[in-house]
């Protein structure tokens, strides 16, 4: 099964970071209509974000999102942990009887190459900082910087 937790929780505190950039507001229920997600996934995923202060909002009618730090000082990597906790990247096979040399190592040593993909992949995630301005400066979308996207949002209520 696909595990969509991280490029979600990527695409949610992006859009908080441009928001905040343009002085808009986020709610969950903005972050889950641009991101057409449900919004109970959308605000299931802010548990572990708000958890480690990667965002922080406020409650009640004039609610919103903010992040919990400056946008350079949050690395994908503080938000694929976030969202994904304990979770390994590739899960080895449990324990099989050994019956012979590859059932009595196949587990360890599948073990120890996933355990050092996921460090790589880690060390990847963790000299990202900039990925608002990385994808404002790649985009060839031809989109504005952000789309009425409230305004939108209250249109499709």
């Amino acid at each position: 099964m696909l595990d969509y937790r991280f490029p979600t929780a990527l695409q949610m505190v992006l859009s908080v970071a441009m928001a905040e950039q343009l002085g808009e507001r986020s709610t969950s229920a903005i972050l889950a209509y641009g991101l057409e997600a449900n919004p109970s996934f959308i605000r299931k995923l802010m548990v572990p974000l708000t958890r480690d202060g990667i965002i922080v909002s406020t409650l009640g009618r004039n609610g919103s999102i903010h992040l919990g730090r400056p946008a350079e000082k949050i690395t994908l990597r503080d938000i694929y942990v976030s969202v994904t906790e304990d979770k390994k990247l590739w899960a080895s096979r449990p324990d099989i009887p050994a019956r012979c040399v590859v059932s009595a190592n196949a587990c360890w040593y599948f073990k120890s190459i996933a355990d050092e993909a996921e460090q790589a992949s880690l060390e990847v995630l963790a000299r990202h900082t900039s990925a608002l301005a990385e994808v404002q400066k790649a985009n060839t979308s031809g989109f504005d910087l952000v789309p009425d996207i409230v305004a939108q949002h209250k249109k499709a209520l």
